[in-house]
């Protein structure tokens, strides 16, 4: 799917995305069959979470902060593969970009004042 590295630590969570995941699975144990309409299923997330105390929040915000302290712990231990830098190779077949107009332009005004110098002569 993603270029990225697939040893590489999942990434934390916030507080919201763990209450929006406990929401979903809620969800899906009242209507196990039915579809959910993702715009609507987040705007009634989002209601919900403006309105909870944040006494409520505060489970969501532990899960949170453990979340934080594990992808850091796997961080530390985390190595990056070596990154291999390939140089793209040109193809000479290629065709070449055309001129810019300012080159054009600096090209061309010594020409046309040689051109209208001659044809004033006829």
């Amino acid at each position: 799917m993603g270029k990225g590295d697939p040893k590489k630590p999942r990434g934390k969570m916030s507080s919201y995305a763990f209450f929006v995941q406990t929401c979903r699975e809620e969800h899906k144990k009242k209507h196990p069959d039915a579809s959910v309409n993702f715009s609507e299923f987040s705007k009634k997330c989002s209601e919900r979470w403006k309105t909870m105390s944040s006494k409520e929040k505060g489970k969501f915000e532990d899960m949170a902060k453990a979340d934080k302290l594990r992808y850091e712990k796997e961080m530390k231990n985390y190595v990056p593969p070596k990154g291999e830098t390939k140089k793209k190779f040109k193809d000479p077949n290629a065709p070449k970009r055309p001129p810019s107009v300012r080159f054009k332009l600096e090209l061309c005004q010594p020409l046309k004042a040689d051109a209208q110098m001659y044809n004033a002569q006829f």
